[in-house]
C-alpha cells in the first residue's frame, strides 16, 4: 500500500483550515447555504467563474461582496442593461492632449473578483466582451492586450423568471463558467435569523479579511497537487460526459472543458474535506453544478421542460464507477 508522503498531509491540512476559515467568514453573511457557499469557494480555489441562476433578493449580491471582502481581493460590480457597452466592460483607449499619448483607462472587469448583476440583460455583443477576460485572464482593446489581476473570479448573476427584455447566454458564454448554482430561499429558522441579523447594520459591513490574496493564489496552486487516479476517477468522469453526448434527450452534451472542470473542482472538493485524493463521491456531488448547464436539450425535451440537473443526476445513476483502488489512498 502506497504511504502519503508528511508534506502532502500536512498541505492539504493547510488548505482545510484556511477554507474553514474563509467559510465561517462568508457564512456570517449568507446565513443557512454551507453547499452553496463551499461550492463558490470550490470555483474560486479551482480559478473557475459561477454563474448564480436565482430570483432577485436571496444574497447573490452579498455572497460575491463577502467572498471579496475575505479574501482580500478588489471587488467591482457591473450592472448589465441592454445599452451597456463591450467598452463599458474592458475599458477604453484615449487620447491624452496634455502628454501627447494614448492612454488605457481601465474598465470594472480589471478587478479580481467581478459581479456581472443580471448578464442576460446585455445585447450578445456585450457579453461576448467577457469571453477573452475568463478564458485567457486578458482583455484586449485597440490590439493591445491587458492582463488581469490574480486571482480572478467571475460571478454572474440571471434571474430565471423574468425573460423579458433579456438575451439568453450563448452556448460559448455558459461553457467558460465553471459551475451554475442557485441560493434559493432560506429556511423559516434562517430567515428569522437573517432579519434579527440586519436590525442594525448589515453584517457585511462587519466581516474583514481572514486571508491575503497572495494566500488564495497559493491555496490556488497547491489544491492542484490532489490527487486524481487515471483509471478511476478520470475513466469515470470521462464516461459521464461521453453519456451525456449520447443521451437521447441531449442535442449537444458536455465539452471536454466540462471534463477538466470536473476533475479541478474535484481536487479542491477533496481538499476541502481534508483528502489529498479525489474519491467517486466528489465527482458525483460536483457533477449536476458543473456540467448541467452545459447540455443542450432536444427540442422535443424542451417543450416538456426536461431539467438537465435531472439528466445528470439519471446519468450518476447509471453509469457505474470503473473498477480499481485510488492508488492505495484510502
Amino acid at each position: 500500500m502506497a504511504v502519503r508522503p508528511q508534506e502532502a498531509v500536512e498541505s492539504v491540512e493547510d488548505i482545510r483550515a484556511v477554507a474553514d476559515r474563509i467559510l465561517g467568514n462568508v457564512e456570517r453573511v449568507i446565513v443557512g447555504k454551507h453547499a452553496e457557499v463551499e461550492l463558490a469557494l470550490i470555483a474560486l480555489l479551482c480559478q473557475g467563474h459561477i454563474l448564480i441562476e436565482d430570483v432577485p433578493g436571496v444574497g447573490k449580491t452579498m455572497l460575491a461582496k463577502a467572498l471579496a471582502k475575505s479574501v482580500g481581493c478588489t471587488f467591482k460590480r457591473i450592472q448589465f442593461t441592454p445599452d451597456l457597452l463591450p467598452s463599458d466592460v474592458t475599458g477604453v483607449t484615449i487620447y491624452n492632449q496634455k502628454s501627447g499619448e494614448f492612454e488605457f483607462r481601465s474598465g470594472p472587469v480589471m478587478a479580481q473578483i467581478v459581479l456581472a448583476d443580471e448578464i442576460n440583460r446585455a445585447t450578445p455583443k456585450t457579453q461576448s466582451s467577457l469571453l477573452e477576460s475568463m478564458e485567457e485572464r486578458q482583455v484586449t482593446v485597440d490590439g493591445v492586450t491587458h492582463v488581469l489581476p490574480s486571482p480572478f473570479l467571475v460571478m454572474a448573476t440571471q434571474n430565471p423568471i423574468e425573460y423579458e427584455g433579456t438575451f439568453p447566454l450563448p452556448e460559448a458564454q455558459l461553457d467558460r463558467f465553471m459551475m451554475r448554482i442557485s441560493l434559493g430561499y432560506p429556511s423559516r429558522g434562517d430567515e428569522i435569523t437573517i432579519l434579527a441579523s440586519q436590525l442594525q447594520a448589515h453584517p457585511i459591513e462587519d466581516i474583514g479579511q481572514v486571508v491575503s490574496a497572495d494566500e488564495l493564489v497559493d491555496l490556488q496552486r497547491r489544491v492542484k497537487g490532489v490527487y486524481v487516479d487515471r483509471p478511476l476517477i478520470m475513466q469515470y468522469i470521462v464516461d459521464v460526459a461521453t453519456a451525456t453526448r449520447e443521451h437521447q434527450e441531449v442535442y449537444l452534451g458536455a465539452s471536454p472543458r466540462g471534463s477538466s472542470a470536473l476533475v479541478r473542482a474535484g481536487q479542491a472538493r477533496a481538499a476541502l474535506h481534508g483528502r489529498d485524493y479525489v474519491i467517486p463521491d466528489d465527482i458525483k456531488a460536483l457533477a449536476p453544478v458543473t456540467l448541467a448547464h452545459r447540455l443542450i436539450v432536444s427540442p422535443a425535451a424542451r417543450i416538456r421542460s426536461v431539467d438537465t440537473r435531472q439528466i445528470v443526476r439519471e446519468i450518476l445513476d447509471t453509469v457505474p464507477v470503473p473498477g480499481g483502488s485510488v492508488a492505495g489512498r484510502r
